[in-house]
């Protein structure tokens, strides 16, 4: 007796990208498309009423984003298996993901045979990412983490905000600013307000 399809649910905005997938998938006698949705919100309803073996989500969403709907997703259906397919994803973005409850991610522009594997992989509940992917999320592990109160920091600074309007707009210290911004120079391993804001863009840690 064959064995039964690995059912999906494809979460993305775009109806061709969607099309497109369906049609590719389901060339594959062991997988099967159950299910699709253009936002977000509605990804833990129908993956309760379809109850899918992976949900391939992408991250740039109306609504909630990609990330929010993992969350949300993993909360309702601890279970669930998120395989985040998306155009592009800054590093932050993916740990983002990931941290949120995804087993794995790939770009959109990557083969359909890497999508066939990274599929197959996230239905055996095993993390499926690119190596130079996989490497950067690594050593950025090993970095220290960029605090809360440091972000909004580093978003002031990219919006051109000298040490006196940041310590206004946060009603603190300028000596406290000036604290925060060289413990921020070490963890980005920057020597310069410029560069701060070029690496922090990079790696997806502020929104511009």
């Amino acid at each position: 007796m064959p064995a039964s399809p690995i059912t999906l649910l494809l979460i993305d905005d775009h109806f061709v990208v969607r099309s497109g997938l369906v049609a590719s998938l389901e060339l594959e006698d062991d997988l099967k498309v159950v299910g699709e949705a253009d936002r977000g919100e509605d990804a833990a309803k129908l993956f309760a009423k379809k109850k899918p073996d992976i949900v391939l989500m992408d991250l740039q969403l109306p609504g909630i984003s990609g990330i929010e709907a993992t969350a949300a997703l993993i909360r309702e259906h601890p279970t669930a298996r998120v395989l985040i397919f998306s155009t592009f994803a800054r590093d932050e973005e993916i740990h983002a993901a990931l941290k949120a409850g995804a087993l794995g991610y790939l770009q959109k522009s990557s083969s359909r045979d890497d999508l066939l594997a990274a599929i197959r992989t996230v239905a055996q509940g095993e993390r499926s990412l690119p190596a130079d992917i996989a490497q950067r999320l690594k050593d950025r592990l090993a970095e220290p983490e960029i605090t809360p109160r440091e972000r909004e920091i580093l978003t002031l600074i990219t919006q051109g905000n000298a040490n006196k309007e940041i310590a206004a707009t946060l009603g603190i210290g300028e000596d406290t600013v000036k604290q925060h911004v060289s413990r921020i120079l070490m963890k980005l391993k920057v020597n310069d307000r410029a560069q701060a804001t070029a690496e922090a863009i990079r790696r997806g840690l502020v929104q511009v």
